[in-house]
Order: structure tokens, then sequence, then C-alpha cells
């Protein structure tokens, strides 16, 4: 659909970036994918990081139905991103809209590497660590390990119990899996009716196969509330700096 050559050449590692997301909790009207980082829209600097990498072949990009000719001509074409093959129609969840995205992945495609259109900053290392660590393991995830004191709270308020953060990780994307493994997660996941799955390790999980967690990084944040904008743009002029 937009790079004819990229899509008939095999390719070992197809990176699938959602982002249908209609951003209610930032209180914008423009979607915050869209939104101004450091003179770019904040997507085309996360598609950006995985154009650049060596070791990434493809890029399909998944957004809301009517944001595909936006993206394919103010973003694909205007940033020169020229291994994204597809943008295609995402779905009411990031659930859906990451099985969607899977359907366009070629089936000689060996793995797929799942990132939040909305985390800018993620880096050309973590990735590269992400998919060498796929070598070795079936399924990888990256996150952090959580350093604030984690307690289980009554619906009402009232606090249960402390729970000890020594084994507790905040998950981050990105995430690679096996295509065939990932497709019949989600396909199961559709089937079996399971829900509400925030990150696909969560499918993968539940498919009884073993994921793998590497250190990811700090300024890796997704950008969700006006908060996490401001954040966003002051880590954009520290790197400006």
């Amino acid at each position: 659909m937009v790079n004819q050559n990229l899509t008939d050449a095999p390719a070992q590692v197809t990176a699938v970036i959602p982002a249908a997301g209609s951003g209610i909790r930032m209180g914008s009207r423009k979607p915050k994918q869209f939104l101004d980082l450091g003179g770019k829209p904040l997507l085309a600097i996360t598609l950006g990081h995985f154009q650049e990498c060596h070791l990434v072949d493809r890029i399909i990009l998944v957004v809301s139905p009517q944001d595909v000719d936006y993206c394919l001509q103010e973003i694909v074409d205007t940033y020169s991103l020229s291994k994204v093959v597809r943008v295609i129609s995402g779905g009411k969840r990031r659930q859906d809209s990451v099985r969607n995205g899977l359907e366009a992945v070629a089936h000689t495609c060996r793995w797929v590497l799942i990132h939040d259109g909305v985390r800018p900053f993620v880096t050309k290392d973590l990735i590269q660590k992400v998919i060498s660590a796929a070598q070795s393991f079936r399924a990888v995830t990256t996150g952090l390990p959580i350093t604030e004191s984690v307690k289980e709270v009554h619906s009402q308020g009232r606090i249960l119990r402390s729970i000890d953060r020594s084994d507790l990780w905040l998950i981050q994307t990105p995430q690679i899996f096996r295509r065939e493994d990932i497709h019949l997660a989600h396909q199961e996941a559709l089937k079996q009716g399971w829900k509400e799955a925030t990150d696909d390790a969560f499918l993968i999980e539940k498919m009884g196969i073993p994921v793998e967690i590497i250190k990811g990084e700090e300024s890796n944040i997704k950008v969700t509330t006006p908060l996490d904008l401001q954040i966003a743009r002051l880590l954009m002029s520290n790197e400006s700096a």
C-alpha cells in the first residue's frame, strides 16, 4: 500500500505500531499521537526510531479509520518513513487494533515487534536489545522494577495489605514475539472472549508461553495525559539542548 518493494521482500522483523487512540485523557481535540512534540507529530517521532533501526525490516501502522489518509500523507510521506508498508484501520480497543495489524503481517515474517505509538522516546538501543533477546527467548517484553511502595486497596479506599514490590515490574513496550505465537494468541483471545489485555504479553502468558523481561528505559514514557505531554516536551528540549 505504501512501499511495494518492501512488501514483496522477505522480512525477519515487522514492527506493529498501534496508534488508534482517541486521547480522551489528554483532553485535546487532536488525538494525542498527532500532538506537536519538538516541531513534529509525536507519532512521527516514534516511527522514526523504528525506521532508523537496521534490525527492523517493515512497519505496519494502525490508526483510526478516519486518520488513515492523514497518516499516509502527513506522516509517512512527509517524514520519508519508507519502512511503513501498510497503514490500516484499528478497532475500538488497543487489543483490536493490534489484532488488525497482525493480520497484515506477512506469513514469511519471523518476529513481530509491538510498540505503543505514543511512546516517542524509545531508543534504537532498546529496540535492538529486544530483538537480540528474541534470539534466545520465545517472547520478550521490556519493563522497569517498581520503586514505590505498593498496596492492595479496597474499592471504598481502605488499604487491605502491603505487597512485596521486590518481584514487581511496570511493563513497557516494545515487546517481541514469534509471529505465529502472537497471531494465535490474539485469535484465541477473540474466540475465548479475553478482554482488556493492556499489553500483548498478557495474551502470550494466557497461552502458557513464558515471557522474558529485560530492563526498559525510564525515559520511555507513554504520553496519555497533559502532564505526560509536559514531561515529554521537557525531555525533548533536553535532547535538543
